[in-house]
C-alpha cells in the first residue's frame, strides 16, 4: 500500500531564492515522523507547502505531494485547485501552528472557533456543532469544557490555547496531522503533557503524524523515524533508535553532541556541549555541500557536487560522501569476514 503522504522531489522557491530543493520524504499511516534542523532550513516552510499555505511570493517549484485519501485513491496536493484544496484541508490534513496565540482568531471563542471546522466539513447544525465542540475540549484535557468552550484565546494559559489548537486540527479526525513546533513557548511539564495528548490521538485516531521540532529530546521520546533537515535539503533519515545509536551525517552528530545529556553518575555540568562552529548555509543555492564549510571531514569532493542521498543500510539514508563510503566499506567488511 502507497505511504499516506509522499513528497517526492520537492522545492520551494522565493523569486531570488530557493529554500527548499529536492526534498523527498513519505510518512506512513499511525507513524510520527521527525523533522528536524536548525532554524532556517526549511521545515516549516515544507510542512506550509504540504498545506499548500506557501506565502503569496513562494512557489512549487518542482516535485510531487501524493496523498492517499480515505478511499485509497492518492492525489497530488501540489496540483488541487483551491475548491478541492478546502475539501483536504482541515478534513483530512490537519495542522498544529507554532504560536497559537496568532493562530486563534482573538474576537471568537474557542468553541465558536473548533465547531466551525465540523459545521464546514460535516455539515452540522449550530447545536450539535456546539455539543462537539464541548466533547473534543474534554478530548484533549480542557478541564471543565463546557464552561471553557464560551471562553476567548486570552482567557486562557498557553498550554491551554495549544490544546485547543490541537482540538481544530483533529476535529474531523484527519488521516495526516502536521505539527510545527508545537510546544513552542511552553514550560518543560505542559510540553510533556502536549506531545503526550498528540501521541495519544495519534494511536486512538490511527493518524499519521509529522512533527517538527528543533528539539532532540523530543524527538528519542515520541518519533519512529527521523529525517534531519539542512539548509532546505534532507541529509539524513533513519529508524530513531539508528539515528541515535548510529549517526552517520557529520551534521546530524554535531546536533546530538549539542543536546544536554544527562548520564549517571555524571554532573550536567562536567562536560561542555560541543559546537557546531558557523551558521547555516544561505538559500542562494552555492555549489557543493551546503555543510561544507562547518564540516570538521570536508574534503574536495564535498565542494564539487551536491552529495545525493545514499542507502548505506536499510532505512538508513544519508547525503554525504565521505561517511557513505566508509561505512559502505565496514559493510563490505562485515560481510566478507563476519
Amino acid at each position: 500500500m502507497a505511504p499516506l503522504i509522499d513528497v517526492r522531489d520537492l522545492s520551494i522557491a522565493f523569486p531570488r531564492a530557493t529554500p527548499v530543493r529536492g526534498l523527498s520524504l513519505t510518512v506512513e499511516a499511525g507513524e510520527t515522523v521527525a523533522l528536524v534542523g536548525e532554524s532556517g532550513s526549511g521545515k516549516s516552510l515544507t510542512a506550509l507547502a504540504l498545506m499548500r499555505l506557501l506565502p503569496d511570493a513562494a512557489r512549487i517549484a518542482s516535485g510531487e505531494i501524493l496523498f492517499r485519501g480515505r478511499d485509497g485513491t492518492v492525489t497530488d496536493l501540489a496540483r488541487l485547485d483551491d475548491r478541492a484544496l478546502r475539501r483536504v484541508r482541515g478534513r483530512d490534513i490537519a495542522m498544529v501552528f507554532q504560536e497559537p496565540m496568532t493562530s486563534l482568531n482573538p474576537v471568537l471563542s474557542v468553541g465558536q472557533q473548533v465547531a466551525e471546522v465540523v459545521r464546514l466539513h460535516e455539515g452540522l447544525s449550530r447545536r450539535a456543532a456546539f455539543a462537539r465542540a464541548v466533547e473534543l475540549l474534554d478530548l484533549v484535557r480542557i478541564p471543565e469544557p463546557r464552561r471553557r468552550v464560551g471562553d476567548y484565546p486570552h482567557e486562557l494559559s498557553g498550554g491551554m490555547r495549544q490544546r485547543v489548537m490541537i482540538a481544530i486540527a483533529v476535529a474531523c479526525a484527519p488521516r495526516l496531522l502536521i505539527a510545527d513546533e508545537p510546544t513552542t513557548a511552553l514550560d518543560v511539564t505542559i510540553q510533556a503533557q502536549v506531545l503526550d495528548l498528540l501521541d495519544a490521538l495519534r494511536r486512538d485516531l490511527s493518524m499519521g503524524l509529522l512533527l517538527i521540532t528543533h528539539d532532540l529530546g523530543v524527538v528519542a521520546e515520541w518519533a519512529d523515524r527521523v529525517a534531519v533537515m539542512y539548509a532546505g535539503r534532507k541529509v539524513e533519515d533513519a529508524p530513531f533508535e539508528t539515528l541515535f545509536g548510529a549517526p552517520l551525517h557529520p551534521y546530524t552528530r554535531g546536533l546530538l553532541a549539542a543536546s544536554p545529556r544527562l548520564d549517571a553518575g555524571q554532573h550536567y555540568s562536567a562536560g561542555a556541549l560541543a559546537e557546531i562552529e558557523g551558521s547555516i548555509a544561505s538559500a542562494a543555492g552555492e555549489e557543493g555541500c551546503a555543510f561544507a564549510p562547518r564540516c570538521p571531514n570536508a574534503r574536495a569532493l564535498c565542494r564539487a557536487a551536491v552529495p545525493a542521498l545514499d542507502a548505506v543500510a536499510p532505512g538508513h539514508l544519508v547525503a554525504c560522501p565521505v561517511t557513505t563510503v566508509a561505512a559502505q566499506r565496514e559493510a563490505r567488511h562485515a560481510l566478507a569476514f563476519g
